[in-house]
C-alpha cells in the first residue's frame, strides 16, 4: 500500500523525528508533504531543511512548502515575503502555504491584515507558479470574545471571495487542508480548482459533514493527510499525531467511498502527485 500524508508539521518532532519516519515507512507512507510555517516567518525554512536532509531510500521521500499562517499575518512584512519567495525557488519547495484566514481565535490578526498577508501570498504562489495549501477556520465554535472580536464576519465567504478574485484567474491550483467545511463550501473549493484534503477529524463521530464533503469530493480531487502532531484519528484520538497514522483517516475514508483502503492510498498518492507534478 502506498499512503501520501499531504501535510504533516514535521519541524515540530524533537530528536525522535526519525522514529516518526521509519513508523510512517512501515505504515505504508511513501511521500510527506511537510509543512514550513515555523514558528513564523524567521523559522518557515525548518520544513525545507527537513525535506533536503532526508534522502534515504527506506524513508518517505520529503517535500516542503513555505508560508506565513494567517495567526501570523502581521509578520509578513515586505522582508518576510521576500524570504519566502527566495525559499519557494528551492526544488523541494512545491507549494505555498498553509496561508489563508482564521476567524477562531482572539488573539489572531485584524482581518484586514490577514487578508492582505493572503493576497501578498497568493500574488507570491502566482509569481512561482506553486499551488497553494489552504487554511480556513471560522468563529463559528471560538470563544466569546472571539466571537466579539470578528462579529459576523465569515471567514469562508471572506476566502473564497479572496480566491475568485485573486487565485482563480491563475489557472493554478491548491488544496483546501484539513477541509471542515460544509458541502456547499467543498462545492465552491471544488469549482474554484482545488483538491479537498481530509485529515483526522473526519474521523469523529460527529463529523458527518466532513464524511459526506469525502463522499462527494471527485475521485480525482481527493487528498488525505495527518496535520500532525495534531488531530490524531480514531481509534488513536488524543495522542500526539504523526504520518503513520494517516492509514487510519484513508481507511475511514475508503469505507465513506465504499473502496478498499488499497484504493483509496493510490489514489490519493496519485492526485498528490499530479496536482504537484512529481513521479515519487
Amino acid at each position: 500500500m502506498r499512503l501520501t500524508d499531504s501535510h504533516a508539521h514535521l519541524d515540530m518532532y524533537d530528536e525522535d523525528l526519525p522514529a516518526v519516519l521509519a513508523r510512517a515507512a512501515e505504515s505504508g507512507v511513501r511521500t510527506i508533504l511537510a509543512i514550513g510555517i515555523g514558528d513564523g516567518p524567521e523559522t518557515m525554512h525548518r520544513a525545507l531543511e527537513i525535506a533536503e536532509a532526508t534522502g534515504s531510500p527506506d524513508l518517505p521521500t520529503i517535500y516542503a512548502s513555505v508560508g506565513i499562517h494567517p495567526q501570523e499575518a502581521g509578520s509578513a512584512t515586505p522582508e518576510a515575503l521576500a524570504q519566502m519567495a527566495s525559499l519557494a525557488t528551492n526544488p523541494r519547495c512545491i507549494a505555498i502555504g498553509e496561508i489563508g484566514l482564521d476567524y477562531y481565535h482572539v488573539d489572531n490578526p485584524p482581518i484586514f491584515v490577514q487578508k492582505l498577508a493572503f493576497i501578498a501570498q497568493m500574488q507570491l504562489a502566482a509569481a512561482a507558479r506553486k499551488p497553494i495549501l489552504i487554511h480556513c477556520r471560522t468563529s463559528e465554535l471560538a470563544t466569546a470574545q472571539a466571537k466579539e472580536k470578528f462579529a459576523e464576519a465569515d471567514a469562508w465567504e471572506d476566502l473564497l471571495g479572496l480566491i475568485e478574485q485573486y487565485w482563480k484567474p491563475t489557472g493554478l491550483s491548491g488544496i483546501l487542508h484539513c477541509f471542515s467545511g460544509t458541502l456547499e463550501q467543498a462545492r465552491r473549493s471544488l469549482d474554484a480548482g482545488f483538491y479537498l484534503s481530509f485529515a483526522g477529524n473526519s474521523t469523529y463521530p460527529k463529523a458527518v459533514d466532513l464524511r459526506e464533503a469525502a463522499a462527494y469530493a471527485p475521485a480525482d480531487r481527493i487528498l488525505v493527510e495527518t496535520d500532525a502532531p495534531f488531530l490524531a484519528p480514531v481509534p488513536l484520538r488524543g495522542q500526539r499525531n504523526e504520518p503513520a497514522f494517516v492509514a487510519h483517516t484513508a481507511a475511514a475514508l475508503a469505507e465513506v467511498r465504499g473502496v478498499s483502503t488499497e484504493t483509496l492510498a493510490e489514489l490519493t498518492s496519485q492526485n498528490f502527485q499530479r496536482l504537484f507534478g512529481i513521479n515519487s
